[in-house]
This record gives structure tokens, C-alpha cells and sequence, in this order.
């Protein structure tokens, strides 16, 4: 039996380890347990940080998406200085072609709803736009540009998170599968896994699409395809290992000076100027993220196919069909990456945050689309619950107990 004295978080992915070092800093004793560190679905988004591009209505999801929107130049800017690893954070502004002219007013629509209180965005015509970014398509006939939005290197940030988990003496152990929550009248008694029995004071269930393997809670995996691009310019080389091979994913268990030697190598100044990106392009049922080191971000699909494995052609061509149309050049750049990943989404597509049916079970999971975006929020928030029983009045839109009836 591993006895601990204060949180135990199952799941290791951003928004376990965003919480585990939060509470850390609070001065709690917590440990992670994760089954597979690369698995997470950190790993397989784009990293941006889009609510107003996602066009989200006026709602509790909006407010929370913007506070935690608010919070990331802070909260990226502490883990970098606790790690020295960069995040990837850029927060470059995301710009929304539209192919007809109904976008705009649908958005303007949107915005009066909200009485001002929502951020800046402009719409740009058709001759604006294509001054704004060069090179999209002629279909394009105007489209909104959102200052505010932006983008982090998902990936970045995921072994940014690692490393300031194990600077900070967080124990995290990696290869563990979580078998069984054990529950007595209203509370949860240990967790029985493949590396023995685990108890706590508190435990957190954040373990993303798999949530529902190991609790009733409405939580299903959507599955997203997505590939990535370079752009071929002579002097955006891919960035070499130490063995001279392409670095496409680095393992957790890189030290922190290999991690921060050849993760997200910056560009020169000159080389970043030659970029034909520097904003995310939000389009339909297509995003576009270029990266400073030269690489660029096309997603994603999104299907009901359970944990169904691998990208398909069918799914990558269309990806690459809606990309190519709204930005043509895209034709001609070299594809670096494939992969898939597993959104963990509820029926109602919001997040389950907050208590459980357990008193000393909470809930941070169901972030679907936004799990990258919501990451400090949610870490503020639950600290907030588990440390201080400090509820805040947002959190009551996405207690677990709105899905009661289904």
C-alpha cells in the first residue's frame, strides 16, 4: 500500500500536471499517476488558444475561456522560468477567412449580444485581408482578425509541464494503469492499479477521453487527425537531434538540457521575417498554425469512431483539400508529421470541473477542444476547490451533476 498524505491526480496529461503544480506551489504533497505520458492529448492538438475565433456564444464556456486566455502570459512565463524550457507561447492573433459575406453579420450578431464586454475584434474586407496575409485564397472575401487570440506550442508546453512537475519534487509515475477507483459510502477509499494500491486525502480523476473507463461520468473520445507542413525555404532546416535525425516528439524522459537544446528551435530574426505565416488562419473546418520554427499545424478531423487507431487517407486528404483551399501555396510545402489524437468530450461539449458523487473525488476532465486553452483556469480553479473549499460561482456550470438525468 503507497500511503500519501495529501492529493493524488490520476492522469498525467497538461491539465493533470497544470494542476499538480499548482497545488505544488500551494504547498500540497501530490502525486500523478499516469499510464502514458505521450499518449495524453496534448500531444495531438494545435495549441491554439481561440476563444473568439472558435466564435463561442455568450456563456459561462466564453467567460471561462477568456479568463483562462487572460492568464497564460503569466502562467507560461512562470513555468519557463522554473524550468528554462520554452512554451512556445505566441500570441500572434488568429485570422478568420470567410468564402461569404454572412459571416461577418452572424459575428456582429454574436457581439451585440454580449454588450461590449467582448474583446477586440475587426472585420477586414476583401481587399484589407489580403493585405493583412498575403497569398490566401481569391475566394476569400473578407474575414475577422482577432488580436487577442493566439497559439502555444502544445507540445512545448507538455514537457515544459514535465519538467517543472519533477523540478518542483512532484512524484509522478509514468507507466502506471490506473484499474479501479475504490469507493465506500460517498468516498473514495484507495485506487487499485498495476503497480499496487494507492490512498490519499484527496484524489482528482483527469485522465481525458478515458475518464469513463473508470467512473460513470459521460466523457467519450472523439477522435482528430492532423499532419504538420515546413515551409521549404533553404534556411528553415528541420531541427536536428544530437544523432542528426528529425525530432518529431521528445520522450518525457529527456533531461531538461536535452529538451531545451532541440525543442521548438527559435529562428534567427531574418529567417522568422521570411515566414509566409505569422498568424493562426481559422477557416472552415480547417486551422492553420504556423510555428517560429518553420513548421505549420493542419487540423483536424473529428470523428465518432471510439479509439479507432491511425490516420486514414480519406481523412488527411480532406484536411489538406480545405487547407490548400484557403491558403493555395500550402501545395508545395513538404509534409513533415502524421498523427491522430482523442478529444475527450461530454454530450453538451463543456467540461466536467468540480466535485463528484465522492467527497473526496474531484473532477477535472471533458475539455474537448479546449483542454490546452483551459489548462490554467482549470489548475486555478480546482486548487481553488481541493486546497481552500473555494467554489467559484463559474464552476456551477460544469459540476457533473447537469448530466444526471442522461
Amino acid at each position: 500500500m503507497n500511503l500519501l498524505s495529501d492529493i493524488l491526480i490520476i492522469g498525467g496529461g497538461i491539465v493533470g500536471l497544470s494542476l499538480a503544480i499548482e497545488l505544488k506551489l500551494r504547498g500540497a504533497n501530490v502525486t500523478v499517476l499516469t499510464r502514458d505520458f505521450q499518449q495524453a492529448a496534448a500531444h495531438a492538438a494545435a495549441g491554439m488558444l481561440a476563444p473568439q475565433a472558435e466564435q463561442l456564444p455568450p456563456s459561462p464556456m466564453l467567460d471561462l475561456c477568456l479568463r483562462s486566455r487572460a492568464l497564460y502570459p503569466d502562467w507560461t512565463s512562470k513555468l519557463e522560468q522554473i524550468t528554462g524550457t520554452p512554451t512556445g507561447f505566441w500570441p500572434c492573433g488568429i485570422l478568420s477567412p470567410a468564402y461569404d459575406i454572412q459571416s461577418r453579420a452572424s459575428n456582429i450578431s454574436s457581439e451585440q449580444k454580449v454588450s461590449g464586454k467582448f474583446p477586440v475584434s475587426i472585420w477586414l474586407d476583401k481587399e484589407a485581408i489580403h493585405q493583412h496575409q498575403p497569398g490566401l485564397s481569391s475566394e476569400v472575401v473578407g474575414g475577422w482578425w482577432y488580436p487577442e487570440d493566439g497559439q502555444v506550442d502544445n507540445r512545448a508546453l507538455a514537457i515544459t509541464l514535465w519538467a517543472a512537475a519533477q523540478q518542483l519534487g512532484i512524484n509522478i509515475c509514468e507507466g502506471v494503469n490506473v484499474e479501479e477507483i475504490q469507493t465506500q459510502n460517498k468516498q473514495v477509499i484507495g485506487v487499485k492499479t498495476s503497480a499496487g494500491d494507492w490512498q490519499a486525502q484527496q484524489y482528482v480523476l483527469a485522465t481525458g477521453a478515458w475518464s469513463n473507463q473508470l467512473l460513470s461520468v459521460p466523457v467519450y473520445p472523439k477522435k482528430g487527425q492532423m499532419l504538420s507542413v515546413r515551409v521549404p525555404l533553404p534556411s528553415l532546416e528541420s531541427p536536428l537531434s544530437p544523432e542528426g535525425k528529425e525530432c518529431f516528439f521528445l520522450s518525457p524522459s529527456l533531461t531538461t538540457e536535452k529538451v531545451s537544446s532541440f525543442s521548438s528551435l527559435p529562428l534567427t530574426v531574418g529567417q522568422e521575417r521570411r515566414l509566409p505565416l505569422k498568424q493562426v488562419l481559422f477557416g472552415s473546418e480547417i486551422y492553420i498554425v504556423p510555428r517560429r520554427d518553420g513548421r505549420i499545424i493542419i487540423g483536424a478531423s473529428s470523428e465518432d469512431v471510439g479509439f479507432a487507431p491511425y490516420n486514414t487517407t480519406g481523412g488527411i486528404q480532406a484536411l489538406l483539400a480545405r487547407a490548400i483551399r484557403l491558403y493555395p501555396e500550402l501545395q508545395h510545402f513538404p509534409i513533415q508529421e502524421l498523427w491522430w489524437g482523442f478529444r475527450p468530450t461530454t454530450p453538451d461539449e463543456l467540461p466536467i470541473l468540480g466535485g463528484s458523487a465522492y467527497d473526496d473525488l474531484t473532477l477535472a476532465t471533458g475539455h474537448y477542444r479546449n483542454g490546452i486553452l483551459l489548462a490554467p483556469i482549470t489548475a486555478f480553479l480546482i486548487a481553488d476547490v481541493i486546497l481552500e473549499q473555494k467554489h467559484d460561482p463559474l464552476l456551477n456550470h460544469f459540476h457533473y451533476s447537469r448530466f444526471s438525468n442522461t
